[in-house]
């Protein structure tokens, strides 16, 4: 992974290589999240707050919280540098 890469750009390849979506959108929502006290902290230039839609077959069978917990634990080294909170929306194939 290129180190001068985004962190939206970060989270699409991991998540891409993990669950081989047939969607996924990411949004970044930092900018609406500027004026907290814990962004303003984290500094970052932003790249703090997502929007992420994803619908995988990777999750099938599994229930909301399972999916959540697997994209979380996916993401768990940009949480760690940075990445404060997701807003996710996870759909299994055989939902669709």
């Amino acid at each position: 992974m290129n180190n001068n890469s985004t962190r939206a750009d970060r989270i699409r390849e991991i998540l891409e290589r993990e669950l081989a979506p047939t969607h996924l959108e990411i949004h970044d929502d930092s900018a609406r999240h500027a004026h907290h006290a814990s962004a303003k902290a984290l500094g970052q230039g932003g790249e703090t707050h997502f929007n992420v839609a994803v619908t995988s077959a990777r999750f099938d069978g599994l229930g909301r919280i399972a999916r959540h917990r697997l994209v979380n634990t996916l993401l768990a080294p940009e949480f760690e540098s940075g990445l404060h909170a997701l807003s996710l929306v996870l759909e299994a194939e055989e939902s669709v």
